[in-house]
């Protein structure tokens, strides 16, 4: 009576191999260094605080001021001025101050698709 089939018996079989290095590793090869940072190039923004993040973030959540994606949190907050509906004024100031910096200028849901 003949075995019944599985579905590994259609691929070749490896052996397992030792432990140790990988194959085709150099003995005292390490993982390329990281870049260094060159003199001309200008440093990262620093990052903002937690709480500032956090009050931009319920910013972001308020439904009052309008959806926010789409626009930027300054948009945002000047179109929900221009609307009458009095948006805080340490947001705006907060935006302005970190102007470049990408982690305060969108909102939570820039990254998503429309």
């Amino acid at each position: 009576m003949e075995q019944p089939r599985r579905i590994t018996d259609c691929f070749p079989r490896r052996r397992r191999r030792r432990a140790g290095r990988a194959p085709g590793k150099a003995k005292g090869r390490s993982w390329p260094r990281p870049r260094a940072p060159s003199p001309t190039e200008d440093p990262p923004p620093p990052s903002p605080d937690r709480a500032l993040l956090e009050m931009l973030r319920r910013f972001d959540l308020a439904w009052e001021y309008g959806p926010c994606t789409g626009i930027t949190r300054l948009q945002r907050w000047e179109r929900a001025q221009a609307l009458g509906l009095s948006p805080p004024d340490p947001i705006r100031d907060a935006l302005l101050e970190h102007r470049d910096n990408p982690d305060v200028t969108y909102s939570l849901w820039h990254e998503y698709a429309l």
